[in-house]
């Protein structure tokens, strides 16, 4: 073409949760090989049923004509309005109380909607400091925006998953690019929860720099862990901050796409103030978004089961986070931090089985000779944690997303803690498992 068109960002958007999928279709379909499917978190897909009273409340609403018109641009006021008296509910933990009114909540077909928007209309020089490991939306889309990689702070593997502090600071103070701050808690991929310390040390630095936070909130309510942690409305005080949440994996219903962000103390900042109207703006060019699902959110959140319902889905997770810590116990050369929150749990190799080569050269098992010669050839060049992937999927059909996919140089892969079925679900673990040591031994024979 007589001029370029690509964005200068565009080699930046890697997903890798759903790229897996389409190796891992080839090696079902061309082999036969029946995949089960660890990569995305789809609670629905991977066999939890929805609660009879939630669904009770979706069909009369369905059956209201009300909920196949437009909704506002910012979406349904009633929905708002309700989550606005949830953030005054939750008590304040740093100071001021967060600004927040009816006006500050804006509804998206998903957060990876919401996200879109939130980096796609800041100033390409302004830059957005995230954590590492990162959600790959998140990090990606701020990458795409900005031509450049993703800025990155440090998650501790051997410190449960903490972010260091040292690090966060050092960056913003000697990167005058960075105008805000990205926290994702809990953490996907990790699982980690931060306390309430943490976050206040977040808010503190973006006070001290003069930055906004965005706090991805997703898994807000799926705490199982020891940990006391705290909504970004609770510890933000006067800084100007965004928090992300969604009904996909909480209620859970990912297949409504219904998100939105909650703005705080969008007065205490001119530029702040005239950013976030750019969101709005842009939101009103698409008109609204879906309305039926943010109908449901007053009932739903709203009804009596609910806190109960919350509170039996954590107890759920937790004793599968510690069926995976179990199955990972004992393993040298891998690590794996038993998660206190979200649906997710991370294994990391050691320092030691990268740095020696170990990871690059390991296989496993795989029955049929031409698939093992396709599985050689596909890992040749592919990162050592991607290497192991490709070969467990070849050899046992879990499919699982390397760590490195995560903007992360920490080797390692992240899997669910969603099948719902006991028994595939502790086979998958105990497999899991086992074949790492297999991968890992393969190399000294």
């Amino acid at each position: 073409m007589r001029r370029t068109i690509v964005h200068p960002g565009a080699n930046k958007l890697k997903y890798e949760i759903r790229e897996i999928v389409a190796f891992a279709r080839d090696i079902g379909q061309r082999w036969n090989i029946p995949i089960h499917w660890e990569n995305i978190g789809d609670p629905v897909k991977k066999g939890e049923p929805i609660a009879e009273w939630i669904k009770a409340i979706v069909q009369k609403k369905a059956g209201e004509d009300i909920s196949y018109a437009y909704s506002e641009t910012e979406g349904s006021r009633e929905a708002r309005d309700f989550l606005v008296e949830q953030a005054h509910a939750r008590p304040c933990l740093n100071g001021s109380v967060a600004e927040i009114s009816a006006e500050d909540v804006i509804f998206f077909n998903g957060l990876g909607d919401a996200v879109a928007k939130v980096f796609g209309f800041l100033k390409r020089e302004s830059r957005i400091l995230g954590p590492s490991p990162a959600y790959s939306t998140l990090s990606s889309t701020e990458a795409a925006h900005s031509g450049y990689a993703h800025l990155t702070y440090r998650l501790d593997p051997s410190n449960k998953w903490m972010p260091d502090m040292e690090d966060v600071e050092l960056k913003v103070k000697y990167n005058d690019a960075v105008a805000g701050i990205l926290l994702i808690n809990p953490d996907n991929p990790t699982g980690a929860v931060y306390p309430v310390e943490i976050l206040k040390e977040f808010v503190r630095i973006a006070k001290q720099y003069d930055l906004f936070i965005i706090c991805d909130e997703t898994y807000a309510n799926i705490v199982y862990g020891d940990t006391e942690t705290a909504a970004l409305s609770q510890v933000i005080g006067d800084v100007p901050g965004i928090a992300m949440r969604s009904i996909s994996k909480e209620v859970p219903w990912p297949g409504a796409r219904c998100g939105w962000i909650e703005v705080y103390n969008r007065s205490k900042d001119e530029k702040f103030a005239t950013y976030v109207r750019s969101l709005v703006d842009a939101k009103r060019l698409e008109v609204c978004s879906t309305s039926l699902p943010q109908l449901c959110i007053p009932d739903i959140m709203g009804d009596k089961q609910y806190p109960e319902h919350l509170k039996k889905r954590a107890a759920m997770f937790r004793s599968r986070a510690e069926e995976a810590a179990e199955a990972f116990n004992g393993i040298p050369g891998i690590t794996l931090q038993k998660p206190q929150g979200a649906l997710y749990a991370t294994a990391v190799f050691s320092d030691e089985i990268l740095q020696n080569g170990i990871l690059a050269n390991g296989t496993l098992p795989v029955k049929d000779e031409s698939l093992k010669t396709y599985i050689e050839e596909k890992t040749k060049t592919v990162a050592p944690d991607k290497r192991f992937v490709y070969w467990l999927l070849a050899s046992t059909g879990i499919c699982v997303v390397p760590l490195s996919g995560f903007a992360s140089e920490l080797p390692g892969f992240r899997f669910t803690l969603l099948e719902h079925d006991d028994e595939k679900r502790r086979w998958i673990f105990k497999t899991l498992g086992e074949s790492v040591k297999a991968y890992l031994e393969s190399v000294k024979k």
